[in-house]
């Protein structure tokens, strides 16, 4: 007779849970073994880290972490909505709240956490909520439909989140925590102080330093307010508990296990409780070291050191890496080891520009050694510092955290980590692992790194060889000419439909990145005439998916004013306009420069101040000069045959011809042109993305040269054009290099990467060779015939007035952070932003 199997009663189907069945499959064990799962939720495993992106579009199925048939595969019996009510250990058996019973002979506790509502009047009314389960998000969003605030007891992790989820429902959102800084575990004071600053800013409340008395409600019993400790009540609909969570303890408390005495299941560093059948892992267990770890990486960790047990493998679990990685309300949040420098005689390098919402500092031991960091608003370098903490980093830490331009430049990339690095806290995969990979997709299915909580995607990307993985980004497997294509043989005109369309799987439903947003942003831009789609950038998603200057319609200084730069088509201007710039410079107190491409540019102006601005420069007949956006900046002139001796064509009029005709063109990086009358090159056209010479029978054209750190000529590629055959090849030119270029790619890096280089451009450009040149300049045409000023377009929408202001919940109110002082009859900005232990540099 075959002996029967032993069994293993997993109680608790969370990621934990999930992680710790893959560690067995993988391990072998269930071949061997029995295992019976008892699930609380009426659904399998899902990814409690993205719960938010319900509210963005991703459905239950979408968080899904049960792979299809997984179960079947391994013979795994899930038992769901039945959790375990009652634990036998003489008998060794767990009573479901079926009545069924469930013999082991071993036992996994993975019931995770609750979450915590504080003791206090009417928190259980009509209207209060708590943050967990897919099934609150669902009771949240039903209860939401006909309401108009909501309000989050909580400025954590999962209270930011929650209130993201609010304000994405429609309710006027505001955010209580008894704390004086949001996110008090993750931030210190300086970077709780800049996300506060950049929360306000998206139109949210926030009360710190106050807790909840009361909830206060209607006549109907249902929630109508909140009382808060220094007295004040403010109106809400719907309150939202996210408060922290405890530990599930209960079931092992009446099974007579030991637990902390603040609670959490005693386990040893084997994740054995104080029955040797019995282990506990995740958020409900109490570790060796004393803590209780809310973070996803240390409980997949204790699921494969309970695994490992199981097999008598020697692995223990003694304490975990705290650093976490997040985007909350679209802010890049990050912390990593001693983030709030709690070592003697540590020290603080610190940039923090309030301005803009970045705030970032590193902790460091007197002798240069990396001990941890707050990362707020530009969290980019989290994927490489967290794997340098505990070491002397290649460079000064100054240098690690002062942004580009400021400092001296850094270039610190994944090749300065050692082999032993981890560079995936949720799997503990180090850079050795990653490395003997060759694609992204290879990495996660032999290492799991990348499929947590995704923050080391980006770094894993920057170790794997160049050519394994041509896609934009870690959301689209595509490169930016072949997103263009989707985008234009398929007429999309939603980010949202292009990614969950067309992105990689883990990436559909998700929020994207910071890379393809603004790349996708702009390919939908310069095709909108064609699409049907609105031109105007900031309408809708698109304004999400800009970057910052394009978020104001203006550039961003040091100082977190801005600058207006109007346009001057050819560099001509009449001495009435010129009047009306120095007017307006004076009148708003401006610095005032005349640009390399013969143009004026107004520094300093405030946010609120730009509708005014632009106001008075669109009355006197200008027009956006677009210095802000990756689009045609200016085509230069020397004055031609009007005014010189030793000119042959009239350039001045061919330069404004030009650029009125491409002005708006969005394009994957700014464009620069100029046009000379004569050989002589005055207006030095050879060092711009096309640029045009006259001669005596008519126009030279020469296309993909640079200026600035590396310049390039630029090549002949057509002369002796009429002034007809000019405009016809620079817009076959332009819409090819829109069509194909990468991302943030200069046309001299472009066409130096083209296959066929500068004989290939030519044959497609003027010979026709792909047959495309009728399909260019039907693109451009389009874009020609709907160009619309965008300042212009701004000042007629009252609606859209409504981001220019410098605090949402206070327009008018001047931005007190932002400071000139006087310099050469002129002002510039006061900075004082770098603190290095203390010490203004």
């Amino acid at each position: 007779m075959t002996e029967p199997l032993p069994t293993i009663v997993l109680i608790g189907h969370g990621m934990v849970g999930q992680r710790y069945l893959e560690a067995l499959a993988e391990r072998g064990v269930t071949t061997t073994h029995r295992i019976t799962v008892l699930c609380e939720e009426p659904r399998p495993a899902y990814d409690r880290v993205h719960l938010t992106s319900y509210f963005s579009g991703s459905t239950p199925e979408d968080l899904s972490m049960t792979p299809a048939g997984f179960m079947d595969e391994h013979g795994i019996a899930l038992h769901l909505d039945d959790p375990a009510e009652h634990i036998d250990r003489a008998a060794r058996t767990v009573t479901s709240r079926s009545g069924q019973v469930f013999p082991y002979d071993v036992l996994v506790l993975a019931t995770g956490s609750f979450p915590f509502v504080p003791p206090v009047p009417g928190k259980d009314a009509p209207g209060c909520f708590v943050y967990r389960t897919i099934e609150d998000l669902l009771a949240i969003e039903e209860y939401a439909k006909d309401k108009t605030t909501g309000a989050v007891v909580g400025g954590g992790l999962l209270g930011l989140e929650a209130a993201g989820a609010l304000q994405g429902l429609g309710l006027a959102t505001r955010i209580v925590e008894f704390a004086p800084r949001l996110m008090p575990v993750q931030v210190d004071e300086g970077g709780g102080a800049a996300l506060l600053r950049t929360i306000e800013s998206m139109g949210l409340t926030v009360h710190t330093g106050v807790g909840t008395q009361e909830v206060v409600t209607g006549e109907d019993g249902r929630v109508s307010g909140m009382r808060l400790s220094d007295g004040s009540t403010v109106d809400t609909d719907l309150v939202v508990f996210s408060a922290g969570v405890r530990p599930r303890d209960q079931l092992a408390r009446d099974a007579g296990l030991d637990v902390g005495e603040r609670g959490g299941i005693a386990v040893d560093a084997r994740c054995r409780t104080s029955d040797p059948h019995v282990y506990a892992i995740g958020e409900c267990a109490l570790a060796v070291d004393g803590r209780v770890y809310g973070l996803v990486a240390p409980g997949y960790e204790m699921a494969e050191t309970a695994a490992d047990d199981l097999l008598g493998r020697e692995k223990e679990f003694t304490g975990a890496d705290l650093s976490t990685k997040l985007k909350l309300l679209g802010v890049d949040v990050a912390s990593f080891g001693d983030a709030h420098g709690n070592a003697p005689d540590s020290l603080d390098v610190v940039w923090s520009d309030s301005r803009s919402g970045v705030y970032k500092k590193l902790v460091v031991s007197p002798d240069g050694v990396l001990l941890g960091g707050v990362l707020v608003g530009d969290a980019d370098s989290y994927g490489l510092l967290r794997p340098l903490t505990g070491s002397v980093p290649p460079v000064a830490p100054e240098q690690l955290v002062l942004p580009a331009g400021v400092g001296a430049p850094v270039a610190l990339g994944p090749s300065a980590l050692p082999d032993t690095a981890v560079i995936c806290s949720c799997h503990n995969v180090t850079k050795k692992a990653i490395t003997a990979c060759t694609t992204l997709p290879e990495v996660k299915k032999c290492t799991k790194a990348g499929t947590g909580c995704g923050s080391c995607v980006k770094v894993i990307g920057q170790l794997l060889p160049a050519a394994a993985d041509k896609g934009l980004c870690g959301c689209f497997p595509y490169t930016r000419a072949e997103l263009y294509e989707i985008v234009r043989t398929r007429r999309l005109t939603s980010y949202e439909l292009i990614l969950d369309g067309h992105g990689r799987p883990e990436a559909r439903g998700g929020d994207g990145c910071e890379v393809c947003k603004p790349a996708v942003g702009s390919i939908i831009a310069s095709l909108a005439a064609t699409l049907g789609a609105s031109g105007y950038v900031l309408d809708g998603e698109q304004a999400a998916l800009q970057d910052t200057n394009d978020h104001f319609l203006a550039n961003m200084q040091r100082n977190g004013s801005y600058s207006v730069v109007p346009r001057i088509p050819g560099g001509e201007i009449t001495p009435d306009k010129l009047i009306v710039i120095g007017e307006v410079a004076r009148d708003f107190g401006l610095y005032t420069k005349i640009t390399g491409g013969q143009r004026i540019d107004l520094f300093g102006a405030s946010v609120d101040q730009l509708p005014r601005i632009w106001a008075r420069l669109v009355d006197a007949g200008f027009e956006s000069g677009h210095a802000y956006g990756k689009a045609l900046r200016t085509v230069k002139s020397c004055v031609g045959q009007t005014w010189c001796r030793y000119g042959v064509q009239d350039s001045v009029r061919m330069a404004i011809d030009l650029e009125l005709r491409y002005r708006g063109l969005r394009a994957p990086h700014k464009l620069k042109s100029a046009v000379s009358g004569c050989a002589r090159e005055c207006a030095e056209a050879q060092s711009k993305d096309f640029g045009v010479i006259a001669t005596a029978s008519g126009w030279n054209l020469y296309v993909g040269g640079n200026g600035g750190a590396t310049p390039r000529h630029a090549d002949l590629l057509a002369q002796d054009l009429s002034d007809a055959e000019l405009i016809r090849l620079i817009d076959r030119f332009l819409m090819f290099y829109i069509r194909t270029a990468d991302r943030l790619e200069r046309t001299s890096t472009w066409l130096e990467r083209l296959e066929g280089g500068l004989d290939h451009l030519r044959d497609v450009v003027v010979h026709d060779s792909l047959g495309l040149c009728a399909e260019l300049e039907s693109l451009m045409a389009d874009h020609v015939a709907n160009y619309r000023d965008e300042w212009a377009e701004t000042l007629q929408d009252p609606e859209r007035l409504r981001r220019f202001v410098s605090f949402v919940n206070a327009p008018g109110a001047p931005d007190p952070t932002v400071k000139f002082v006087p310099e050469r009859d002129q002002v510039k900005p006061d900075l004082a932003v770098l603190t290095i232990g203390g010490a203004v540099r």
